[in-house]
């Protein structure tokens, strides 16, 4: 992690990440889920060489007939979690959704859920246990991300289904940890409304942006702490991964249109964080921490607060000071920070230069922390 957000208030809620919109000339806004800011380590991760799934490629939702609503949540609930998180260094909590894929429980989410995360702990709604977790895998610029659940075995899975057979239109059912209440997901029904949306994403507690595509646009109740679970088609198998929703209702409520990533793309991504195929965009393992806060400006990436007892700290960085290189590169803006980051994990050493308050230019070698969830 290249920093973390200090906390507003202890145990305030994790703010909302705000998404701005396109779709042709009209700009709406939505939310998506939880704030997420965390820079992560690509490493192997042994003991996950392969993601075996039983994946539905039927020509189309209507093949089977219809289920009703309760059906789909009777058929879809028991492969669900309620994913809790500790956001450590920003006194908060968070709270989220994701979906078993393998009876020993990995498990598929957003990589927003578990963004910034100290500790994870995620209750099976098909057997009631709560397990402690960890991250195999994320990929942030696609927002997901693979976790284990410690000890598990035996658990249900979620069914899934073929997302390029969705259409407009198709009915759908989401399923999810809506308001982080917990307990058995209520469904939401809606419809599918468009295909192929893309979102510009931005984290109001941080400023950092980024673009999701080829999303399913659902009319749906979604709501905050849904973000990570199932949308499904008529007939009860997985199409998607809510990811946003529009603002406007109560309560984190999306006012009625809601984003969910096709659940083939998911699981794209899900195969080559579990077969340990690390790249630009997916990585592995333990996240990096260098232990600032970074308050862009026009002058620069300026240091907003200090991790006490961090790298930073160690190396003589004070709030104040402007930080302008990383491991040689030049540093302007938190997300520059974050990219550079990525290519590093805890106990590396780095270079890092910045500016102080009185104008001298210093350069250090730190030794890179164990940091939060990317």
């Amino acid at each position: 992690m290249s920093y973390y957000q200090p906390p507003s208030r202890p145990g305030s809620p994790r703010p909302l990440r705000t998404l701005g919109l396109v779709l042709g000339a009209v700009l709406a806004t939505v939310l998506l889920g939880f704030a997420f800011l965390v820079a992560a380590t690509p490493q192997s991760v042994p003991g996950h060489a392969q993601l075996s799934l039983v994946q539905h490629s039927g020509t189309g939702q209507q093949v089977a007939a219809p289920l009703s609503t309760q059906a789909i949540a009777n058929k879809v609930n028991p492969g669900l979690v309620n994913i809790n998180t500790t956001l450590g260094y920003r006194g908060q909590q968070a709270a989220g959704t994701g979906m078993v894929l393998t009876p020993n429980g990995e498990v598929l989410t957003n990589n927003h859920v578990v963004a910034g995360a100290t500790s994870i702990r995620a209750t099976a709604v098909g057997n009631g246990r709560t397990y402690g977790a960890t991250v195999i895998g994320y990929d942030r610029t696609r927002d997901v991300a693979v976790l284990k659940l410690d000890g598990a075995s035996g658990l249900p899975t979620v069914p899934l289904g073929d997302s390029s057979r969705v259409a407009v239109g198709d009915s759908i059912v989401a399923l999810g940890n809506a308001g982080g209440a917990g307990g058995t997901p209520v469904p939401a029904p809606g419809k599918v409304s468009a295909l192929n949306q893309s979102v510009n994403a931005l984290d109001e507690s941080t400023g950092n942006t980024e673009q999701l595509s080829g999303l399913i646009q659902v009319s749906a109740n979604i709501q905050s702490g849904d973000s990570g679970g199932a949308l499904a088609g008529s007939t009860g198998r997985v199409i998607g991964m809510t990811t946003a929703a529009a603002t406007g209702g109560p309560g984190g409520e999306g006012g009625g249109i809601g984003y969910a990533m096709p659940i083939n793309q998911a699981l794209s991504v899900a195969r080559q964080i579990v077969s340990g195929a690390a790249s630009e965009t997916v990585h592995l393992g333990k996240s990096a921490f260098l232990g600032v806060a970074i308050n862009d400006s026009v002058s620069g990436a300026v240091i907003q607060q200090v991790v006490a007892g961090g790298p930073a700290a160690h190396a003589g960085i004070a709030v104040g000071d402007t930080l302008t290189t990383f491991d040689g590169h030049a540093v302007d803006s938190a997300s520059t920070l974050t990219g550079l980051m990525d290519r590093f994990h805890p106990g590396d050493k780095v270079g890092v230069g910045w500016l102080n308050q009185a104008g001298h230019e210093r350069t250090a070698t730190v030794t890179l922390a164990e940091g939060p969830v990317g």
